[in-house]
């Protein structure tokens, strides 16, 4: 019983942060290597970062190009700010390890827009996924 009712519960209070909440958006784009080379086809995700009991709501995800360029825009209503980030999911310098890398950062809140479409982009610059990062982990899901 007390279950359902945190259920029920949970699912008003994500029900009335839809209807009530503001729209904001975010967008990132910048470019993958591996070992010097473009890394292409590499999986890349936007989320808005939620703690606590609510699940991260996914923004846009998209695949990067031939020479691993990548562009993602997306939103989500919410009550406060959101907290934009990038997953990276990729295979670089992994050998035969099952999953993938997993990596996340952070978009400055200075590139968050309050309505549908981002009116600033993130560059993220090109990023070097041959070394590791602080915060890596190993995903097999995504």
């Amino acid at each position: 019983m007390k279950f359902l009712f945190l259920s029920i519960l949970l699912y008003g209070i994500v029900c009335v942060q839809a209807w009530l909440g503001r729209t904001q958006s975010a967008a990132v784009k910048g470019v993958l290597h591996c070992n010097g080379d473009p890394l292409p086809r590499t999986l890349v995700k936007l989320f808005d970062n939620d703690r606590g009991i609510d699940w991260d709501d996914l923004l846009a995800e998209g695949r990067s190009d031939q020479e691993g360029r990548f562009e993602l825009s997306g939103h989500t209503d919410e009550f406060t700010q959101i907290d934009p980030k990038l997953n990276i999911y990729h295979d670089c310098n992994d050998g035969a390890k099952p999953c993938q890398r997993e990596i996340s950062i952070m978009i400055p809140d200075r590139y968050i827009t309050v309505g549908r479409l981002a009116k600033k982009i993130y560059d993220a610059g090109t990023i070097e996924l041959a070394g590791t990062f602080a915060g890596e982990k190993r995903d097999c899901i995504h």
